[in-house]
């Protein structure tokens, strides 16, 4: 677990200890961000659950909600600047506010039981918490209000709007309300994405690579070596048109199934590669190797890109769990069959 290494103790009036974080964002701050958004230790970028102190609050400073993935934190405290206020970081396993809100981490009970372990009743003389809009899915304003006798207001989607948030009595425009999700949202997430399902594709084309030595005539490695290669690189051609045009995309793909917006960007990738190769069958070994990728390409975008649901904004967990239901099956369809024309296209 990442503790907070830019931290003091805060001593409250009642003698309380309470970490005391610091506004400003430092070099290695900043290099954590960069190596989580490449999945390196992602799943231990995380701050201890519990009560911060920031600036010098007193009873009636602001008391600010948010998870225990660092870069949610530390993206906070670094809003609030030339503030006294309390973060109280919720439990939710290092997963940021959207996500947690969405798989029930950071919720009610979750919340309820946060405000009791820091006894928050002892540090503040009021019964009002700011939760981050991304958090509503989450946490009920009215059941944390009759379990725990806080009041919930939803600040603004973004932390940067938070400091006007504030100014204004803690009320917000429809601006700050509104949900976006830029090309710059999507683009940052690119990195995580290929990290995530590199492996196994470098997997599967290692595997690949392998099979494509298989001829009539038993095994050839010269074979492996020009097909093999070839087909490595369509694979892994299929699988970085889709997990970085996918996300840059992503709105203007026809659509609204994120496998079907994936199954275009292959099309688009098997259609170039079906011109190119129609002049000339060897390049693919012929016209079967031809069709067989045809069906693969599609298959491997629409699951990268159907993947990306789980970063995007656009899409509910009911949603993204029926479509699942009817595009896997035809991902793996499609794939199998490709892969088994292929195979077969070893021995015509």
């Amino acid at each position: 677990m990442t503790e907070e290494r830019h931290s003091s103790l805060f001593i409250t009036p009642k003698g309380r200890q309470i970490p005391q974080v610091s506004t400003e964002l430092c070099w290695a701050d900043r290099l954590s961000h960069w190596k989580a958004r490449w999945g390196i230790k992602r799943m231990s970028y995380m701050v201890e659950p519990g009560l911060y102190a920031v600036g010098s609050p007193n009873g009636n400073s602001p008391v600010f909600v948010t998870a225990n993935y660092k870069m949610s934190f530390d993206r906070l405290r670094s809003q609030l600047g030339g503030r006294n206020g309390w973060i109280l970081v919720l439990d939710t396993r290092g997963i940021n506010v959207w996500c947690a809100a969405g798989k029930g981490t950071f919720g009610t009970d979750e919340l309820v039981n946060r405000i009791e372990v820091v006894k928050l009743n002892e540090v503040v003389n009021h019964q009002t918490l700011i939760v981050p809009q991304l958090g509503a899915t989450g946490v009920s304003a009215h059941k944390a209000k009759q379990r725990s006798g806080f009041n919930i207001i939803y600040g603004p989607v973004r932390t940067e709007d938070l400091p006007a948030f504030l100014d204004a009595g803690m009320k917000a425009t429809d601006r700050m309300r509104q949900v976006s999700f830029l090309i710059w949202d999507r683009i940052v997430l690119i990195p995580v994405e290929l990290i995530t399902w590199g492996k196994y594709v470098l997997f599967v084309a290692a595997f690949v690579f392998l099979l494509a030595g298989l001829n009539r005539k038993g095994y050839s490695t010269a074979l492996a070596m020009n097909d093999g290669l070839l087909s490595v690189l369509l694979l892994l051609l299929s699988f970085l048109a889709a997990a970085i045009l996918g996300p840059m995309l992503l709105p203007w793909l026809p659509g609204r199934a994120f496998s079907a917006k994936g199954v275009w960007i292959g099309l688009a990738v098997s259609l170039g590669l079906g011109f190119y190769s129609w002049q000339y069958f060897h390049i693919l070994g012929g016209l079967v190797d031809t069709f067989a990728w045809q069906m693969i390409i599609p298959a491997v975008t629409s699951f990268v890109v159907m993947n990306f649901t789980g970063a995007s904004t656009y899409t509910s967990l009911s949603g993204v769990k029926q479509e699942m239901k009817i595009a896997v099956p035809l991902q793996l369809l499609c794939a199998a069959l490709g892969m088994g024309l292929w195979l077969a296209g070893r021995f015509v």
